[in-house]
């Protein structure tokens, strides 16, 4: 939601809404700082054990996501078409994958040419699959270009914006030009948020969830 954590050294200024500071050494026996910055101040900061995978016991429950060595992108898919809500709303589902998000779904169904509204259990499993490898490239995509920075709340650990926003094909693009066909993108509002998809290439589903 916002918040985050930057590398500092010692001697440089203390960042605005700082709440902690961690005091490390880098590879090279430098001395490293870690400060927690949060300007809504939803975070919290814990200790906690970890089990033999080394989760910590709180977010045993979330499940992993597409970059984990120990990601099962099969068994993910089994577990959406056995159910009926919409493929969007599923894949927001933490206990079902995490780290994807808004815009990542949204980007990602573009790809796969899906609407989000789809059903889990009207899709095969390898319809799920090749959706599930385009999340994975798209936060690929958005790492390689530092991530996607609507304000100056989102940034990476030296404090700099990412500009995968200026890549993005679905997501905030209502209005414009589909980047596939020419059609123009609509905005659908969901759970609160909002969803950007193409009229086309993504048609909604006579049967939604």
């Amino acid at each position: 939601m916002s918040g985050q954590l930057l590398l500092a050294r010692p001697g440089d200024p203390s960042p605005k809404h700082l709440h902690a500071r961690f005091e490390l050494v880098d590879a090279s026996g430098a001395p490293l700082l870690v400060h927690f910055v949060d300007q809504r101040t939803f975070g919290g900061l814990a200790l906690a054990g970890v089990d033999a995978d080394g989760i910590p016991d709180p977010v045993q429950h979330i499940a992993r996501d597409p970059f984990d060595p120990l990601f099962d992108a099969a068994a993910v898919a089994r577990r959406i078409t056995s159910r009926p809500s919409g493929i969007k709303r599923q894949l927001l589902d933490q206990t079902i994958v995490s780290g994807i998000g808004n815009i990542y779904a949204d980007e990602a169904l573009w790809r796969a040419g899906l609407h989000g509204e789809r059903r889990g259990d009207r899709l095969t499993k390898p319809a799920v699959i090749r959706l599930l490898g385009h999340a994975h490239e798209v936060m690929a995509d958005a790492l390689g270009e530092g991530g996607t920075s609507f304000d100056s709340l989102y940034v990476n650990v030296n404090g700099e914006s990412g500009y995968f926003e200026r890549s993005l094909n679905a997501y905030g693009r209502e209005g414009q030009p589909c980047r596939r066909c020419g059609t123009l993108m609509r905005r659908e509002h969901f759970m609160n948020r909002s969803s950007f998809s193409c009229p086309r290439c993504q048609p909604r589903p006579r049967t939604t969830s």
